[in-house]
């Protein structure tokens, strides 16, 4: 009996040393997994500065290229918006030159009809002046002479003004000088003649004054 009891006294040592080692093999195993898994996470909280610093450059340049894209198509926008607006302004403009060349082109037609429709009755008097028969040269001149005065109401109400010359000093903005005489009496620069009409539009001069002037 003693013999028995000694023999399942030491397979139960036996089993519980397994029992043991197993559990150590267990707990070991997992020690070693809990292990390696904090060591690639260190690993990757303690990365070197170079390539910490290389992937931080990476990163910010792929946000400088993000703005940059940002603002490029911000650009084309605002350049499409500009161009829209410029070709816009470029049909009005021309719209605008249209209508303004079309309205120069009436009122230069309003105003040469109104000249012309003043001019009708000197062209009635001249009809009926020729109609005249008789050798009247009395009454044919007092006929011109009417005419004349008449032509010349119709061209000052147009605008029309006559350049002074008699005792005035030579300007070349209004005189043209074609001749030049000795006068001891007249400063230097007098007109001394006026050999053609000069005439003024509106402030413009659309004839100068032909004159004889004093050069002494």
């Amino acid at each position: 009996m003693p013999y028995i009891k000694d023999d399942m006294k030491k397979k139960d040592s036996e089993k519980l040393d397994d029992m043991k080692k197993e559990i150590y093999e267990a707990v070991s195993a997992e020690a070693q997994k809990l292990s390696d898994e904090n060591k690639h996470t260190e690993e990757d909280q303690q990365k070197p500065a170079v390539e910490k610093s290389a992937d931080d450059e990476a990163d910010k340049k792929s946000a400088d290229i993000d703005s940059l894209m940002t603002q490029l198509t911000a650009g084309e926008k605002s350049l499409a918006e500009a161009d829209d607006r410029f070709k816009r302004l470029q049909a009005d403009f021309t719209n605008f030159r249209r209508r303004s060349t079309q309205e120069k082109s009436e009122i230069a037609d309003v105003v040469l009809q109104g000249l012309i429709k003043d001019m009708l009755p000197i062209l009635d008097n001249f009809e009926r002046a020729l109609a005249v028969e008789g050798d009247d040269i009395d009454a044919l001149k007092k006929g011109i002479k009417m005419v004349f005065t008449q032509f010349n109401e119709v061209l000052v109400k147009n605008g029309l003004e006559t350049i002074k010359t008699t005792g005035e000093k030579f300007d070349p903005n209004f005189h043209q000088a074609v001749m030049r005489v000795q006068d001891a009496e007249k400063e230097d620069n007098t007109i001394e003649q006026e050999l053609q009409k000069g005439y003024i539009v509106h402030g413009r001069v659309i004839r100068p004054s032909m004159v004889k002037v004093v050069s002494n």
